[in-house]
């Protein structure tokens, strides 16, 4: 990319970038971006697909890292602790600092993912060709926007690109659904491979997302049932008939909800697996989802074509 990027192709790959600030909600922008630059701009456009990368494909892995992090000093910390044997005396000051360990790990990292897509938007903002590590040169490859042969991105691969990020942000809970949403509506019309993978993600992603806000709600049932049987400071008594019927629902309920919460991240790793058959270059289907939409469409586009 030796061209200097005009005024208007920076600032969609600085609002690009600067997007992720909002945390899963900014993961329209990209695709509005590329959407609107894919045929006037090759550097906009590998810009906004390599910042959609990023708060999809970039946000799963941090998520992932973050949690083996926070296992990891959780073990650590226990490990310590009981290898020190540490007394009542001292065990405030060994907590004090572990705590602060915690506090440094918990917002280090997460001042290391926003700090990232700044650096991005400063850098395009002055017209650089910016990359993200590891990410930014295997997306340059994919798209062929290095290749001097042709004036765009490869269409095909651009398609499965936001095609399987719409898969990946299947663990970014309820904005997630904006990305398939969004590339369906914009260009959907376009891409009959790319409004398919788009409509069977968005219909998947409402069923984890219901499936996960479902088992909250049961949970919040099951405890509304035994505060009401023994009231909010616990005045009736739990051995009674009603009190043990208030703890056995509860207890029920209890149960759905974890059995939901464990599978819920289930669901996260179909859609991960998804994304990367996509980028594969299969067209993949959700088990049975994927084949009720397909058929879905199908039907759909015969009762267009006879009217």
């Amino acid at each position: 990319m030796n061209n200097t990027p005009t005024t208007e192709e920076r600032i969609w790959a600085v609002l690009a970038h600067l997007s992720a600030i909002a945390f899963g909600m900014g993961i329209l922008l990209p695709i509005i971006g590329w959407s609107e630059q894919r045929r006037k701009s090759k550097y906009a456009s590998f810009q906004c697909l390599q910042a959609l990368g990023y708060q999809s494909l970039g946000y799963t892995i941090w998520l992932l890292s973050y949690l083996l992090l926070i296992v990891a000093f959780v073990v650590v910390m226990v490990v310590s602790l009981s290898a020190t044997g540490n007394n009542g005396n001292n065990l405030d000051t060994f907590m004090g600092i572990w705590t602060t360990i915690l506090t440094i790990i918990i917002f280090g990292t997460l001042g290391l993912y926003f700090l990232l897509p700044v650096i991005a938007a400063i850098a395009c903002a002055l017209g650089k060709d910016f990359r993200y590590a590891i990410m930014g040169k295997r997306l340059a490859h994919y798209l062929g926007y290095d290749s001097k042969d042709n004036e765009w991105l490869s269409e095909d691969h651009e398609d499965r690109w936001v095609a399987a990020m719409g898969h990946f942000s299947v663990i970014i809970t309820l904005w997630g659904m904006l990305a398939p949403l969004s590339a369906w509506i914009l260009q959907g019309g376009r891409s009959l491979f790319l409004k398919f993978q788009s409509i069977q993600t968005l219909a998947y992603q409402v069923f984890v997302t219901l499936l996960f806000f479902g088992g909250i709600f049961v949970y919040i049932v099951g405890a509304f049932v035994l505060l009401s049987v023994v009231g909010l400071n616990g005045s009736a008594s739990i051995n009674t008939s009603a009190g043990m019927t208030g703890l056995v629902i509860f207890l029920v309920f209890m149960l759905v909800f974890l059995a939901i919460i464990l599978i819920v991240p289930l669901f996260h790793i179909m859609g991960q697996w998804a994304g990367y058959r996509v980028l594969k270059g299969d067209n993949y289907l959700y088990p049975v989802l994927g084949k009720f939409i397909e058929k879905w469409m199908l039907k759909l586009g015969s009762e267009e074509n006879l009217k």
